[in-house]
């Protein structure tokens, strides 16, 4: 009986233990047949439109960004339409309206005019785009997901900084800069207040919608006609900066002139390493873009994003150029 009892005991744990098995068994089963269906749900996702403008693709440093944010998003089996307005605000927003009639769902937007870009981003909210700005802000920032930019006004502390430390008895400086793009009013406003309080560092000449190669050479051949002098030249990108370089040369200057930019484009470093051009404050467009679209999925998925992130600068002068790589971005 004793062993009787024993074995309808045994019998009972093992179909217990069987159970449980199997019941184990279903349930990947059933997790693997959801996980199967999500992964063919995935594949036959009608790929989204990211759309991308930049105020001009005349410098290579926005063709960094657009193809790093183009990586991720064709990694993810999406597509990127990419506009170039030319520096007209006017053109852009109409590209953005165009682009939104083509069924865009994301939008990275690097304005031309920061202050007018505002109709094509109320268009974009009411077709349900959603808009994340790179590079550099805008004036109205109610229809914006995420910012997505360089430190500028840490950028333009840099160059103040080293200009200083070279030039420790003071000099005549020309500030060339774009009224219309707000990241170079923030350079531009982080240099003054680096040298505010110093009457040694004079500023004697200033451009204000200088931003490419071409106008920033005009614009200092306007200042060497007018027979200018000066000791040190701060561009607000390094478009600028080989302007002025070109002008100068041009014009057989060859008293030394402290040329400065922004960005740390592979041109400038060039110049740097020859001893034409003094720095650069130096942007990482790579790392920006990885950002911009990490952030954009981030949101598509349903997560919190930052409204504002910033990326770093690093000034970059001989002293420190063998730490980068001279014929690439960083």
């Amino acid at each position: 009986m004793a062993e009787d009892r024993k074995d309808r005991e045994l019998d009972k744990e093992r179909t217990k233990v069987w159970r449980i098995a199997a019941a184990g068994l279903l349930l990947m089963a059933l997790l693997f047949a959801l996980l199967l269906q999500a992964k063919v749900a995935q594949d036959r996702r009608k790929p989204r439109i990211f759309g991308s403008t930049y105020m001009t693709m005349n410098n290579p440093y926005f063709s960094a960004l657009n193809e790093s944010i183009r990586e991720i998003v064709e990694a993810n089996g999406d597509i990127l339409i990419t506009r170039d307005p030319a520096q007209d605000q006017q053109r852009q927003n109409q590209q953005i309206l165009e682009m939104i009639d083509q069924g865009m769902s994301v939008l990275f937007a690097n304005a031309a005019d920061w202050t007018e870009i505002g109709p094509a981003l109320t268009a974009c909210e009411e077709a349900g785009v959603a808009v994340f700005v790179v590079d550099t802000n805008v004036e109205d920032r109610q229809n914006v997901i995420s910012v997505i930019q360089s430190d500028n006004y840490q950028a333009g502390v840099l160059v103040a900084q080293d200009l200083m430390k070279k030039m420790p008895g003071g000099g005549d400086i020309v500030l060339m800069n774009h009224y219309n793009v707000y990241s170079t009013v923030e350079r531009r406003q982080g240099f003054l207040d680096t040298i505010a309080g110093r009457p040694e560092y004079r500023i004697v000449g200033e451009t204000h919608n200088t931003s490419e190669i071409e106008v920033a050479t005009s614009e200092m051949n306007r200042f060497l006609e007018d027979g200018l002098r000066f000791d040190a030249v701060f561009g607000n990108n390094d478009p600028t900066a080989l302007g002025a370089l070109a002008a100068i040369q041009m014009n057989g200057i060859q008293d030394p002139i402290l040329i400065y930019g922004v960005d740390g484009s592979p041109d400038v470093k060039s110049m740097i390493d020859r001893g034409l051009i003094e720095g650069t404050a130096a942007q990482y467009p790579i790392r920006m873009g990885q950002v911009a679209a990490e952030t954009a999925y981030r949101y598509l998925n349903g997560e919190e994003v930052e409204p504002e992130i910033l990326t770093p600068v690093t000034m970059i002068t001989k002293n420190n150029l063998n730490e980068f790589d001279i014929g690439g971005w960083q």
